[in-house]
């Protein structure tokens, strides 16, 4: 196999090297945009499995909605188009004619949604409304990266309706708080979570939350968003509903979403020289048996258990056995590797002759005899949680270890270009500052902290109104 960059030196090529020999993506004649090839699909498959179960426990229903938005829909809310003009692809013709109304290829669904919501919501009897939808995105990004930056991407996005700002705000922390425990629980990702500033926030949305998480190459990349919508959306789309007064009242809407983009986070955040290491819940081949032999009276005896082992693992976790007779061991060895699978199973002659396997542990590296009898779907489940344990601690450990404070911009400065990560600093809460500190560093606001604001802004020298998290991101 050719060989992956060296991840210290060259990350992003590293990247790259790693979704082509991974087999994750193709380049499309599109460009800008990728095509999922099997092994790749099957992660964002994974991904929609898991996570559709958790939204529906929200009591959250899926839906699906056109991808095009007729221009008049879109332009209803100001502060929303104006956020997304830039990135939007319009349709002007169709059918060989000019079309009477262009249409928006969908950039995010909130416009043609809320004006259905305007005719499913009649009464606060109808609250709350809470849909979820899973489908494709185009907007139309300048630079591109697989997975992490295309112009056509894939996601779910939720939308809620609710009679109250309470209950928009729990339902918002709610999505926020399903997205963490989805990322501790199913992909090993530590993530700081918060709000985003003002001038950071989805465009039109009242507030915005975000789980962010840390790349090994000190750079932030958001990998999840909520968002309180406040009235707004209401109030443009003609959303109400009577209370039990018989009032007329606008409802309080709330989005929130995540992507493909989840794929990118993970090969960055777990990721090594050799490749890719996939948390065991994500992985679509959790163990692999590679039978070793010279001879074919070798051949037969190691083939026959190799084939008895994989039926008694199949019913518990996602065994392949690896019998191409064209690929040597070795060869085999570096590409599940490469594919990042939790567990290799290597088994030869000599094991035969001590009734053994030698299992090795993708995320350590760590090569351990076995006994047959003791190799179960039981005993490699309990391997498996420990390898998400592991994924997730060593993460956690670089996270916290790449998360600093600054006080003065030189102090700054220099942690970003000698370490990376996350910088606590005070903030004057002024979109000058930010924007004078993102022109100076290249560093920009991922979320403004709850706690106590001390010192003073590192541009203007004011005191602090907040205390915010910045960092260099994709």
């Amino acid at each position: 196999m050719p060989r992956i960059a060296d991840q210290q030196k060259d990350f992003p090529q590293w990247y790259l090297d790693v979704i082509a020999q991974a087999e994750l993506s193709d380049y499309s004649d599109v460009k800008g945009c990728i095509i999922f090839k099997p092994y790749g699909y099957a992660l964002w498959e994974a991904m929609q499995r898991d996570m559709d179960r958790r939204i529906k426990a929200m009591g959250v229903d899926n839906v699906y909605f056109p991808l095009f938005i007729p221009a008049s829909l879109l332009a209803k809310e100001k502060d929303h188009v104006e956020g997304f003009a830039p990135e939007c692809a319009v349709v002007t013709e169709g059918g060989g004619k000019k079309l009477t109304e262009p249409l928006y290829v969908r950039p995010t669904s909130e416009t043609i949604i809320y004006a259905t919501f305007a005719k499913w919501i009649a009464s606060y009897r109808d609250l709350p409304l809470k849909i979820n939808q899973w489908a494709n995105i185009v907007r139309w990004e300048m630079r591109t990266r697989p997975f992490l930056r295309t112009l056509e991407f894939l996601w779910q996005e939720g939308h809620t309706c609710h009679a109250t700002n309470e209950d928009a705000d729990a339902m918002a922390q709610a999505a926020l708080k399903m997205y963490a425990d989805f990322d501790r629980e199913f992909l090993a990702l530590p993530v700081v979570t918060g709000k985003k500033p003002d001038h950071e926030r989805f465009a039109g949305a009242h507030y915005t939350l975000t789980t962010e998480a840390l790349a090994k190459d000190g750079k932030a990349i958001q990998a999840g968003t909520s968002h309180n919508l406040g009235q707004g959306f209401s109030e443009a789309y003609g959303v109400s509903f009577l209370d039990a007064e018989g009032k007329s009242q606008r409802p309080w809407m709330t989005s929130w979403g995540v992507s493909t983009r989840l794929i990118g986070t993970v090969i960055v955040v777990h990721g090594d020289e050799k490749g890719l290491r996939l948390p065991p819940y994500l992985a679509p081949i959790q163990a692999v048996i590679v039978p070793i032999y010279k001879s074919d009276t070798e051949k037969a005896a190691v083939l026959a258990e190799a084939r008895k082992l994989k039926d008694a693992l199949e019913p518990t976790i996602r065994v392949r056995l690896d019998d191409r007779e064209e690929k040597s061991p070795g060869f085999k060895f570096n590409e599940w590797e490469v594919k990042g699978v939790p567990l290799r199973i290597e088994l030869g002659p000599k094991d035969l002759e001590k009734k053994q396997i030698m299992l090795v542990r993708r995320d350590t590296g760590n090569k351990t005899p076995l006994p047959l009898a003791s190799c179960t779907g039981e005993t490699l489940t309990a391997q498996l949680r420990e390898v998400h344990e592991s994924l997730y601690t060593q993460a956690q450990e670089y996270l916290e270890s790449h998360t600093s404070e600054a006080g003065t911009l030189e102090d700054m400065t220099k942690i970003l270009e000698e370490k990376g990560g996350f910088v606590w600093a005070p903030w004057d809460g002024t979109l000058e500052s930010a924007n004078a500190i993102k022109e100076k560093t290249k560093a920009t606001i991922r979320i403004v902290g709850e706690q106590k604001a001390t010192g003073k802004d590192l541009i203007s020298g004011k005191p602090a109104t907040q205390m915010a998290l910045y960092a260099k991101a994709y």
